[in-house]
C-alpha cells in the first residue's frame, strides 16, 4: 500500500484535552478522528488494527463454539420494560421515540435482545447449551467521557450470551470463556490478570474482569504474592484481620461519658486503644426506585467502607451521604452511633469481620456517650455483609500478601443465571417436559478500547509501538528521496515480493523530506522499518525494529529473506 494512496492525516500536536499517549499518539497518528463528546471515527490506519482484533476475537470464539449473530443497535423500549431495566438503568440509557412515537433504546448491552432472539425458537434441552455472539456498536451516555477510546460514548463492543439448561452448564461455559478471553488476549500480547470483580449493572450471581495492567489504568486491582489470586478492588476479599495491640478490658458493657470524642481518633486517644477495637459508622442515604432511607454501615475503626459493597449489601440504586437534616430525621447522633440500641426501623448492616468481635467500643446513641465491652453477638445473620475496602498490605485468603497495581479493563465475563431469562418468561422443557427459564451467561469484550489499551502497554515518547498480531502494516518502507530512480525502484520491488508472501506493507512514496517520513515511522509505529537511501549504492538499508528503534545495517540483498524470518 502506497502512502499517498492511504488516507493518513498526521498531527504534529495532539488536542490539548488528549492527556493520556494512547488518546494523543492515535489522534496524532491518524488512526481515529473525534467528531464529538465521546465519539470518534476510525479512520484508515484505526480500521485496519480494529479488523484485525475482531478477527483475534472471531478465531477463538468460532473454536470455542460460539455462533456469530447481528443484534439490532436500536431496541425497543418494551423490552427492557420487560426485564426491568428500562427505569433502573440510569441516565447512561439513551431513550428515543420515532416519528410515531414507539419508544425506543440505543443498546449499551443486549441481553433482552439476545432473549428475545431465543425464546420461542429454542423449546427442548436438547437444543441446549447454545452461546451466540456479535461484534458491533453499542452506546452508553457516559457523563463525563474522556481518554480517547477509553472511556467514550459509543464504542465497538464483542458481547455473547449463552444459555443453558443447568447452573453446572453454565459454569463450564463460564469456565471455557475464560480459557478463551485468555487466549485471545495472549494473542494480542498483552500483559493482562484475570480478577474478582462485581456485577455491578448487569447483575448475577459472579464475575470475572480481565484487566491489562498499566500505569494509567483507571482501576485499582490487588494481587496476591502467593498466588494468581487478583481482584477488583470493589470485589476484593482478604483474610480476617488480627491486631497484636492489647485488646481493653471490662466489666461487661457500660456506657461511658466521652464529651467531644466524635471520631474514631478522639475515642482512641480518650480510651488509649488501637482503633482495631472500636467500631465506626459510615451513615449514608439509599436511593431506591420508589423510595429513599437512611441506612448505617459498621466497620473497625480502622478500616474504610467500600462504597460499591455497600451498595450490593442494601441493594439500592445509588448510596449518598447522609446530611444532617437526614439523620436528624432518623433520631440519630453523628459520631456516637453503634449498633446496639438504635432506634427502631433504622436499616444497617456490619461487616463481617465484626461477626463474634467482643470487648468493643461504640456509639452508645447519644450525644458525648460510647458503649464499652460490646460483642457483635445474637444479631441476624442477614446484617454481616462484606463491606471494607481491602487495601495493599492486607493479607490475602491464601496466605500472603496483597499489593496495589493499576489496570484497565478489557473484558468481563458474567453467570448471569435466570435473571433475564425468567422476568421475559423465556423458557425451556426439560428431562421432565417441565418448563424452565433458560440459565444464562454473558461475556463481553471492549473492542474498540482495545485498540487504545494496546498503545498504553505499548509506546514510547516518539508514538506507537504495535504488536505484530494487531499492526496496521507489519512492514513500513521509508524511502530517503523517492526521486532517485535507484532507490524507487529497490523499494517498489520489496514491497512487490514482500505483499507476495502475504506480508502487509506500507511504502512511504511522498515528496517529502527524509526527516518528516522518520518522525512518521516512529509515530505510526508499524513493527518493523526499512529504510531505502543513500547506503543503496553500497548495496546496503537499513532495518528498523521499532520496539526500542533498534537499527542494523542489512545487504539489500538479504533484506527479503531477514524481514520474512521476523514477520
Amino acid at each position: 500500500m502506497k502512502f499517498t494512496k492511504l488516507y493518513i492525516p498526521t498531527l504534529k500536536e495532539a488536542p490539548k484535552d488528549a492527556t493520556l499517549p494512547s488518546h494523543q499518539f492515535l489522534l496524532r497518528a491518524g488512526f481515529i478522528q473525534q467528531t464529538g463528546s465521546g465519539l470518534y471515527n476510525f479512520l484508515p490506519l484505526g480500521k485496519r488494527v480494529l479488523r484485525k482484533i475482531e478477527n483475534i476475537i472471531r478465531d477463538e470464539m468460532d473454536r470455542a463454539g460460539a455462533n456469530e449473530v447481528s443484534m439490532s443497535f436500536v431496541v425497543p423500549s418494551e423490552l427492557w420494560k420487560q426485564s426491568g431495566r428500562f427505569f433502573k438503568f440510569g441516565s447512561e440509557l439513551l431513550r428515543l421515540n420515532d416519528r410515531k412515537g414507539n419508544d425506543y433504546i440505543l443498546g449499551p448491552t443486549h441481553e433482552e435482545s439476545v432473549v428475545d432472539m431465543v425464546r420461542g425458537r429454542v423449546n427442548s434441552y436438547k437444543q441446549l447449551p447454545l452461546n451466540l455472539y456479535q461484534i458491533g456498536l453499542k452506546f452508553r451516555d457516559e457523563a463525563r467521557p474522556r481518554f480517547g477510546l477509553l472511556r467514550c460514548r459509543e464504542f465497538i463492543m464483542k458481547d455473547s450470551y449463552s444459555f443453558h439448561s443447568s447452573y453446572e452448564d453454565l459454569k463450564r461455559e463460564f469456565d471455557l470463556m475464560q480459557e478463551t478471553y485468555s487466549k485471545i488476549f495472549t494473542r494480542l500480547g498483552l500483559n493482562f490478570r484475570c480478577v474478582e470483580a462485581d456485577s455491578g449493572a448487569i447483575g448475577g450471581s459472579g464475575s470475572k474482569e480481565f484487566m491489562v495492567l498499566a500505569d494509567n489504568g483507571e482501576d485499582d486491582i490487588l494481587i496476591s504474592d502467593s498466588s494468581d489470586y487478583a481482584a477488583n478492588i470493589e470485589a476484593a476479599k482478604r483474610a480476617k484481620r488480627t491486631c497484636s495491640a492489647e485488646r481493653p478490658q471490662s466489666n461487661g458493657m457500660l456506657k461511658f461519658h466521652t464529651p467531644n470524642c466524635s471520631t474514631i481518633a478522639s475515642v482512641s486517644e480518650f480510651f488509649k486503644v488501637d482503633p482495631f477495637y472500636t467500631i465506626k459508622a459510615v451513615i449514608k442515604k439509599a436511593i431506591y426506585e420508589d423510595r429513599s432511607e437512611v441506612v448505617i454501615f459498621f466497620l473497625r475503626g480502622d478500616d474504610e467502607l467500600q462504597e460499591t459493597k455497600a451498595l450490593n449489601a442494601c441493594g439500592a440504586l445509588e448510596l449518598l451521604d447522609a446530611d444532617e437534616k437526614d439523620i436528624s430525621e432518623a433520631k440519630l447522633v453523628a459520631g456516637y452511633c453503634g449498633p446496639i440500641g438504635l432506634p427502631e426501623g433504622i436499616n444497617f448492616y456490619i461487616d463481617s469481620e465484626l461477626d463474634g468481635e467482643y470487648e468493643m467500643i461504640c456509639g452508645a446513641n447519644q450525644k458525648d456517650y460510647h458503649a464499652i465491652g460490646v460483642s457483635i453477638i445474637n444479631f441476624n445473620k442477614d446484617r454481616f455483609k462484606d463491606l471494607v475496602a481491602v487495601k495493599a498490605g492486607d493479607k490475602a485468603l491464601d496466605g500472603g500478601t496483597l499489593s496495589m497495581t493499576k489496570g484497565i479493563e478489557v473484558g468481563h465475563i458474567f453467570q448471569l443465571g435466570d435473571r433475564y431469562s425468567a422476568a421475559m418468561d423465556a423458557t425451556f422443557l426439560d428431562e421432565n417436559g417441565k418448563a424452565k427459564p433458560f440459565i444464562m451467561g454473558c461475556y463481553g469484550i471492549g473492542v474498540s478500547r482495545l485498540e487504545a489499551v494496546i498503545i498504553e502497554s505499548s509506546h514510547d515518547d516518539k508514538g506507537c509501538v504495535w504488536k505484530k498480531e494487531c499492526a496496521p502494516f507489519s512492514v513500513h518502507i521509508i524511502v530517503s528521496n523517492f526521486k532517485d530512480e535507484a532507490q524507487a525502484k529497490f523499494a517498489l520491488e520489496l514491497e512487490s515480493r514482500l505483499e507476495s508472501f502475504g506480508i502487509e506493507v506500507l511504502l512511504d512514496d511522498r515528496d517529502e523530506r527524509f526527516g518528516v517520513k522518520m518522525a512518521d515511522f516512529e509515530l505510526i509505529g508499524n513493527p518493523f522499518g526499512v529504510v531505502v537511501g543513500k547506503g543503496l549504492a553500497n548495496a546496503e538499508v537499513e532495518l528498523i525494529i521499532r520496539d526500542g528503534l533498534i537499527k542494523e545495517k542489512v545487504a539489500s540483498s538479504e533484506i527479503l529473506g531477514k524481514l520474512k524470518e521476523l514477520v
